[in-house]
């Protein structure tokens, strides 16, 4: 039998402890974390050989909880855990977000993360020990990952910052937030009303306590951890220069057009011509050929962002785009809303109802009832196209969670104010922050409906461009702006402070300094 090797730490008043050598040996690498009494596995497994028909790269990662990891049975008439919970989409997001900017540029070899719940004492948040999990079995597991990561949750009550506080700890503050031992990569948090530099102190805090983590799970690897695999991306720099030299005019062409349809429609032509030059020949892949693309692409769009100051649709760095926003547009609902913004439009409808109306939960800590639901819709039409209509998919949970953790903040008390609410966005058009306008629109129809909110709710989406020491902030991104940028940064609040944070960051040189910029600007 194989070795079994541990690290473990005190942390936050809690025992952590990784382990790894005892479980699912034949996986590329497996670990077991522990910290207190919730025990999670994770398991990852990679492909030997790359995807060559694709262009991005196939990570997957799957959280799950087992019933029986809290002593009991799940409910309905099979008795088997069935389809995620939006917990455990929300928390395989979670995860997913930090580690996928940590694979390098080129790798296309399929990746599946399996993080498990075995025990959970109902006290401690297992999606933090999942995302310790995740990345020590990455660290050992010899797949090119740049990592490993850490990851905390933050509480403040109103004096102190808590570390990891337990689940039924009141706190004025829920944040979660993953990085390397260099920079922040994500953050995720739900605030009630707090002020821009309790927010920064917490991500701060929150990066310099999960140092110690970081290094118990290098510790680890430098003893255990399999042999590297070999993986070089090489880039075609002839055929890079041979596509700039015909296609890099018709791309700034193309980028100078102000209006989102007629923009695709103009690049779309550019792609076809592309394929059928390229399509046939024996020594060029196509998707090789496209990825090149999509680097001059980037390449262009941030040059003149950084040199010229000069956004897709013309505006300002710190310029929001045109808002109109009407209420009480259709007859017959309690309350409703239209919230549009730019070329990002979404329809949002309350509804009032009584207690057998609530949602039952069940959960591993127990079952409950919750009166606030806010549902999130992206039908394909909004960006013009045709797709599958079904239930919804990672995307729509996630946005309408963020969301939902902007507004639950400003909601009366439930003796004051005894109906369930449901909340449900319908995005009739997109183009960069539906889930900021949805944010907006909530708030819009919630006081239609005569919901007493303490305060109006509002959203906006910030991205960042950086090149070494140059890099510009920018207020109310696009759609493209996100895609080719380095970050997206959404706040939501109110005039006295935020209610909710989400970053996502996909490089590794964000400072403390350009946080609070970003911050202030928003």
């Amino acid at each position: 039998m194989q070795e079994v090797i541990s690290r473990e730490m005190n942390w936050g008043n809690q025992l952590l402890k990784i382990e790894t050598g005892k479980i699912a040996k034949q996986a590329t690498a497996s670990t077991i974390v522990s910290y207190g009494d919730t025990v999670v596995m994770a398991n990852v497994v990679a492909a030997k050989t790359a995807k060559s028909d694709i262009d991005f790269f196939p990570l997957t990662v799957s959280y799950q909880e087992k019933f029986y990891a809290a002593g009991k049975i799940p409910g309905g008439f099979f008795k088997r855990e069935g389809r995620p919970t939006e917990f455990e989409t929300l928390t395989s997001r979670l995860i997913d977000r930090p580690i996928r900017p940590l694979f390098p540029e080129g790798f296309k070899n399929e990746t599946q993360v399996i993080l498990t719940v075995l025990s959970h004492d109902s006290e401690t948040n297992p999606d933090i020990v999942a995302m310790i999990a995740a990345s020590s079995a990455l660290t050992l597991s010899g797949i090119p990952f740049m990592g490993p990561i850490g990851g905390c949750r933050v509480g403040y009550d109103g004096k102190n910052f808590i570390l990891n506080p337990k689940i039924n700890e009141e706190t004025q503050l829920d944040l979660v937030v993953s990085g390397t031992s260099e920079a922040v990569l994500m953050v995720e948090s739900e605030a009630k009303e707090l002020p821009e530099d309790i927010m920064l102190g917490a991500v701060k805090f929150g990066h310099e306590s999960m140092q110690e983590v970081i290094k118990i799970i290098i510790n680890l690897a430098e003893e255990c951890a399999k042999d590297p695999w070999e993986f070089e991306y090489i880039v075609d720099e002839e055929l890079v220069a041979e596509l700039k030299k015909e296609y890099e005019g018709e791309i700034k062409n193309s980028y100078s057009i102000v209006d989102k349809i007629e923009r695709q429609n103009s690049l779309n032509e550019i792609k076809i011509a592309l394929e059928e030059k390229y399509s046939d020949s024996e020594d060029k892949n196509m998707n090789e050929v496209m990825s090149y693309f999509k680097k001059i692409e980037k390449e262009i769009v941030r040059t003149q962002i950084l040199q010229n100051k000069s956004r897709i649709d013309g505006r300002k760095l710190d310029e929001v785009r045109n808002i109109a926003s009407e209420v009480s547009w259709l007859p017959r609902t309690h309350g409703s809303s239209l919230f549009t913004r730019g070329e990002t439009q979404a329809i949002v409808v309350a509804t009032l109802g009584f207690g057998e109306d609530e949602q039952r939960i069940e959960a591993l800590q127990g079952s409950y009832k919750e009166n606030f639901m806010l549902h999130y819709n992206f039908p394909p039409y909004s960006v013009g196209e045709v797709g599958r209509m079904g239930s919804a998919g990672r995307r729509e949970i996630g946005h309408g969670k963020l969301a939902w953790r902007a507004l639950r903040a400003v909601l009366p008390l439930k003796d004051d104010f005894d109906y369930t609410i449901r909340l449900v966005s319908d995005i009739t058009e997109s183009n960069g922050s539906s889930s900021m306008a949805t944010v907006c629109g909530s708030s819009l129809a919630l006081m239609d409906a005569g919901v007493p909110i303490r305060n109006s709710v509002s959203g906006i989406a910030m991205g960042l461009i950086k090149e070494g020491d140059k890099f510009a902030i920018l207020s109310d991104i696009l759609g493209d702006e996100d895609h080719l940028g380095d970050m997206d940064f959404k706040v939501a609040g109110t005039k006295d402070g935020v209610t909710s944070l989400q970053m996502d960051i996909k490089i590794t040189g964000i400072t403390h300094e350009i946080m609070k910029q970003a911050l202030d600007q928003a």
